[in-house]
């Protein structure tokens, strides 16, 4: 892996060794949340603008051109669930092979891909072995991750940490600088009950690590759980994500992208715009229409309509992001 020349790097390093304090979440926790997944999302930052653009689009030719010289260009991929086996989706391994080949075929080379938690379904050696493998097929030149619940079954993230982990910090957050923008990525999914949770030790990080940040630098946020109240009820929210909004209030282009709950949904408060992805594996639900957020079945020519990438865009003097989405079929 790459490392930036810039402050404020904490990249993953599979070598790291895992903190001694372990926060654990019990398999009723994660049958609690089973489930949950996210999407993909292409960016691009270029002068202070993040513009979107769709595989085999106009668009992409478009914002690619706006993004020529000193521009950042970044890929989101969300919940591969790698080892689930189950009647929503019996190929994860292929729906996400797929997710990969569109990466690839954007028409540029990434500066990075991010991965936005539940890389595999049961948190195994064998199944963090195989996603890693398979997301060195991505033409890009780095790969950074966040945790999600999926992978922290039994050991408190403990194996996700010596996979993916290397240069982060506590249970495995981190920020870097590129290209003008900063981001931060944020772990959720260790002490869940009924929401996700940072800690105090966590928002702490964020509140030290933003202190030397412009007001007016682009931040983007990743996190597994989104940072907002999507549907407290099925635990599509972050109980202390209001202490690490407060201190990105001063900012005036903030984006935090998620994934987790298995679909597209936007909303933007102020300055800040939270984005939902879309699945690499099943689908999930709208919130309110089952009595869990438990994997739906669907037709199998329909699976690859529930899956797909997602291109999010935002140009300066814009007040809300542009999404536009791409199915697998």
């Amino acid at each position: 892996m790459t490392e930036y020349p810039d402050r404020h790097d904490r990249l993953p390093d599979a070598d790291a060794e895992p903190p001694a304090e372990e926060h654990g979440m019990t398999r009723r926790q994660l049958m609690r949340h089973a489930g949950w997944f996210g999407g993909a999302v292409v960016l691009t930052a270029a002068g202070g603008e993040v513009i979107s653009h769709i595989a085999g689009s106009q668009a992409t030719v478009a914002n690619a051109a706006a993004a020529s010289d000193g521009a950042l260009r970044f890929v989101q991929v969300s919940d591969s669930h790698i080892g689930f086996d189950g009647p929503a989706n019996t190929d994860v391994a292929g729906s996400f092979t797929e997710a990969i080949h569109q990466v690839n075929s954007l028409g540029f080379r990434p500066d990075f891909v991010m991965h936005s938690g539940d890389l595999t379904h049961l948190s195994t050696k064998s199944q963090f072995d195989q996603v890693k493998q398979m997301m060195t097929g991505m033409r890009t030149d780095r790969v950074f991750t966040v945790p999600g619940e999926h992978d922290s079954i039994g050991d408190a993230g403990r194996a996700y940490r010596q996979t993916f982990g290397r240069g982060t910090l506590g249970d495995g957050w981190y920020s870097f600088d590129t290209h003008g923008v900063h981001f931060v990525a944020l772990v959720n999914t260790l002490s869940l009950e009924k929401l996700g949770h940072l800690g105090n030790e966590q928002i702490d990080f964020v509140r030290k690590d933003l202190a030397g940040v412009s007001s007016d630098t682009p931040v983007v946020v990743f996190s597994h759980i989104p940072l907002f109240a999507m549907y407290p009820r099925w635990g599509w929210s972050t109980d202390d994500a209001l202490k690490v909004i407060a201190l990105l209030r001063r900012f005036s282009s903030v984006t935090c992208l998620n994934g987790h709950v298995h679909q597209l949904f936007t909303k933007t408060e102020g300055n800040i715009t939270f984005h939902s992805a879309t699945t690499t594996a099943y689908p999930l639900p709208k919130p309110g229409r089952a009595p869990a957020p438990t994997p739906q079945v669907v037709p199998a020519r329909q699976l690859k309509d529930a899956l797909g990438i997602r291109t999010v865009g935002f140009r300066q003097g814009d007040r809300e992001l542009a999404v536009k989405d791409q199915r697998l079929a």
